[in-house]
Order: structure tokens, then C-alpha cells, then sequence
């Protein structure tokens, strides 16, 4: 059915004071993003006519998270209740028949559900429907006073229940259908009469129910989808539920987790068919792995591309990288931003990159940096090698050709060029081209002084065994020499 009669109306203007935090509560993330984009998000298939955002507190910012999307905002100021939120969108809602009204900080509903009290509310010709939820302990929810089996009588809030009444366990989750011209007349009819002298759509819900309007609830198939987000308690929550169906979705599509309860993946994660990953990873941003990849413990990956056949090993960090097929990382490597590893490519424990492309077959197994570097197909790099690549000022690339051999211990000054199948000499710090095929070598002529070292100890042996005095006196000798 279409929805080009419908408009969604988010309520995010309030300030979430219990959260006891500087940000506006629907900026706070969950599941990998802000509360209020994860609305946004799960009303996008309904298809409305439009999405209209009730901002306020820290206006400009929640504008900006929801930037990206198709949603017109409204700024209610200052913020006099839900009620008072829906009058003052009542422009922008145009002639539209119904509003669906969800509040921003309500991140796990779905689409479905929303669907689903959508149908409910055309299908019952109804003035308003509510979106019900059924709790164990209900305790502090306002609850759901049936009339009949299908029709809602009131919304009683929690202070105000008699004793029969506590023992109903269905409560008003605040997620709402109303037909706007029906609303608009109920709003206008409703006082204040409260402490905070707010308007409130629950208000609104008893008027047209005492007018013998039709008022219904659809009960939501999962409790968790009415969970609000007014305590840190709650913010984590929210959190655990989004990684667990995220985690869900990639099992069921053949990637294996161990110890999943440990493992944090975004939303927008995607993994393929037999990768398999360990306890404590984190898959963050729009990280992509390929078929059979294996992420060890602890790995952590944001925004990369992975190919198949990869392997990361324990306690790696990457950024903002390319892994290509057959790739091993790690362990406790660390590949900064712009790192290509390419097929077959290792780096090794240690070993720190940046705005490097390691070539096919190429190697830097151990306690390395390379920055701002290219480095050609199966070379190997020794143990503590460094491209010197800032002079203070300005970055400079290092460009290591095919087939080189690296000396341990090796430095290279950038700017400077290894050529193919060069040779560069352990301990060397190369601060100029080197051809291809030759051998590169920068250090000081070794020089060994016999008889050195059994000196040394004969004199610090000496040293040991003399009498407090006589040292002393030594003392003195070498400073009047």
C-alpha cells in the first residue's frame, strides 16, 4: 500500500536530562551510530511522503547527524511536551492524513513493526493507535487500559494506577499512529494541567478516547523494540541488542564468531562465506572482508578492505587500508591510513605503516617503519628498518624497487630510490639512490682495539677491591690529570 498519505514525525528536541551528559540525548550512540539516525534508518522503507524531525536542544548538531538523509526539520522552542511538538510541525505536515510519530531516542524499532501498526491503524478506520509493549515488570510505565479486546479506554501513567490497574503489564511504548484530523482537534482541547504545564500526546490519546473515538494497540512482537534510551543503563542496552542481531546476521551468512558476546561489528560491516573471527575483534566503520579471512584476538579494523584468504593475527590495528587476497598481518602490527598491502604481501609483528603500498610477495616481518612509501614485488625488509620520511616541514616518499634485499637495521632519508635487485647493507643509512643490482652501504669502518675489553675489566676489578681512602685518592689523580 502507499504511503504518500503518511508523514513520520520524530521527536528529537529534548535535552535527556537522566542521562546527566552535555549532549542532547538522541546525539548518543548505539549500535555503531547516533539514537536518532538509527530511527531515521528503520523508518526509511516505510516510504512516507516525508520525514519531519522535531529538533531542539542542540538544534544545529542533530541537524548535522541526520545531514545525509532525507529529513526536514522543525525546531520547537522552547520544548513544552509531544503535544506541543506536534503543533508546532503542524505546517510543515502539510495536508497529509496520518502521522506516524516516533521518539528519536527509540533506536530498536523496526520497520516491520512500524509497518505493521501502520496497517492496524487503517485497517480499524482509527482516530489514534498506539504501539504497546508487554513487560514482566512494568513498574514506572504508564499502562494500557483496554475497554475491549481490541480498544484502548486511557493511557494511566504510573502515580495514577489503582490497584487492579497495577496488575496490567502492557504499557504505551510512545510510538503512535494519528489520523491529523482527528489530532489537531483532541490537541486543541488539552490543558496543561500538570506539574511541568506540558502538552502531552497522551493527553490527546484521552480525549479522543473519552469522546468515544476509535483508539487502538497494536502489542510490538519484540519488547525490546519500546526500550527508550533515558539512561546510560538503557544506552547500553541498546548497544548490546544492535551487536547481537549485527553478529546474528554475519552467522547466519557462514561467518564464524568465537566467543561472540566479546566480538564488536558496525552496521555496516559486511564479511563473507567461511571467515572466521576470534574473541575481542572489532569490525568498525565500513570495514569489507573477503571469503576465508581469519581475524585473531583482539584485532581491531576500521574502515578497511579486506580480500580473501587473509589473515590478521592477534592484537593488529588497522585503518583506513587495503588488504589483498592471501595477505598476513600481525601479530601486534599497526597500519595506519592509506597502507595497501598487495597479494601475498606479509607484514609481521611490530611493524608500523602509513601511507604505504607493500607489493606482491614483499615482506617486513619484524619491528619496522615504513611511511610514506612504495615498496616493489618480493622484496624483503630486515628487522628495524625505518623510512625517514619528515624532515620537520615536509614528508617525503622513500621507493624500494623488486626483488631488494634490506639489511637489518636499515635507514632510509627520504627522498631517495633503491633500484631492482639491489642489495642494501645491515646497519646502513641510506641517504642516496641506489642503482638497481648494487649494493648499498652507509656506516662507519668497524675498528677493533685488541686487548681492549680484558683492560677494562682488570681496571674496574681494581676499582671494586680499593679501600674507601684510596679511592679517593684515585679520584683526585684523575682530576689533577
Amino acid at each position: 500500500m502507499s504511503n504518500q498519505d503518511v508523514v513520520i514525525v520524530i521527536l528529537a528536541a529534548g535535552k535527556g536530562t537522566r542521562l546527566k551528559s552535555s549532549l542532547a540525548k538522541v546525539l548518543h550512540p548505539a549500535g555503531g551510530r547516533s539514537l536518532l539516525e538509527q530511527v531515521v534508518l528503520a523508518c526509511a522503507p516505510l516510504r512516507a511522503r516525508k520525514v519531519v524531525a522535531i529538533v531542539g536542544h542542540q538544534a544545529d548538531e542533530v541537524r548535522k547527524t541526520i545531514a545525509a538523509h532525507d529529513v526536514e526539520t522543525v525546531l520547537q522552542q522552547p520544548q513544552n511536551g509531544t503535544g506541543h511538538a506536534m503543533l508546532a510541525a503542524k505546517r510543515a505536515l502539510g495536508n497529509a492524513k496520518i502521522a506516524l510519530v516516533v521518539p528519536g531516542d527509540a533506536p530498536l524499532i523496526r520497520p516491520e513493526t512500524l509497518k505493521a501498526l501502520l496497517a492496524t491503524h487503517r485497517a480499524g478506520d482509527a482516530a489514534a493507535s498506539i504501539l504497546s509493549v508487554v513487560l514482566a515488570d512494568p513498574s514506572g510505565y504508564g499502562r494500557i487500559i483496554r475497554k475491549s479486546e481490541t480498544r484502548v479506554g486511557a493511557i494511566v501513567e504510573d502515580s495514577q494506577l489503582t490497584n487492579e490497574q497495577r496488575e496490567v503489564n502492557e504499557i504505551n511504548s510512545s510510538i503512535y499512529c494519528f489520523t491529523l484530523a482527528k489530532l489537531w482537534p483532541a490537541l486543541a482541547r488539552v490543558k496543561p494541567e500538570n506539574k511541568h504545564r506540558e502538552i502531552y500526546l497522551t493527553d490527546a490519546v484521552a480525549v479522543l478516547a473519552s469522546a468515544g473515538e476509535t483508539v487502538l494497540a497494536e502489542v510490538a512482537p519484540d519488547a525490546r523494540e519500546g526500550l527508550g534510551c533515558n539512561t546510560r543503563a538503557e544506552l547500553a542496552e541498546a548497544d548490546r541488542i544492535f551487536r547481537e542481531r549485527k553478529r546474528e546476521q554475519l552467522m547466519a551468512a557462514g561467518v564464524t564468531i568465537q566467543l561472540p558476546e566479546t566480538v564488536l561489528i558496525d552496521p555496516e560491516v559486511t564479511a563473507g562465506e567461511d571467515s572466521t573471527l576470534g574473541p575481542g575483534v572489532e569490525l568498525l566503520g565500513k570495514t569489507r572482508l573477503g571469503a576465508r579471512c581469519r581475524i585473531e584476538t583482539g584485532s581491531v579494523l576500521r574502515d578497511t578492505v579486506v580480500g580473501d584468504d587473509v589473515t590478521v593475527r592477534v592484537h593488529s590495528l588497522i585503518e583506513e587500508s587495503r588488504l589483498d587476497q592471501g595477505t598476513i598481518v600481525g601479530p601486534f602490527a599497526r597500519l595506519r591510513p592509506g597502507t595497501h598491502l598487495k597479494s601475498g604481501a606479509r607484514v609481521g609483528n611490530f611493524v608500523e605503516t602509513k601511507k604505504a603500498i607493500i607489493g606482491p610477495g614483499t615482506k617486513v616481518p619484524h619491528l619496522s617503519y615504513i611511511g610514506d612509501a612504495r615498496l616493489g614485488s618480493k622484496t624483503n625488509v630486515g628487522a628495524g628498518t625505518i623510512t625517514c620520511n619528515y624532515d620537520g616541514v615536509n614528508k617525503y616518499p622513500t621507493t624500494i624497487g623488486n626483488r631488494v634485499f634490506v639489511g637489518s637495521d636499515s635507514i632510509f632519508v627520504a627522498p631517495v630510490r633503491v633500484g631492482d635487485g639491489a642489495y642494501i647493507a645491515a646497519g646502513s643509512a641510506i641517504t642516496e639512490n641506489v642503482p638497481p643490482d648494487a649494493l648499498g652501504i652507509a656506516r662507519a669502518r668497524q675498528t677493533n682495539k685488541k686487548g681492549w675489553a680484558a683492560k677494562k675489566r682488570r681496571e674496574m676489578a681494581a676499582s671494586a677491591h680499593a679501600k674507601p681512602r684510596d679511592r679517593k685518592s684515585q679520584k683526585s689523580r684523575k682530576r689533577r690529570r
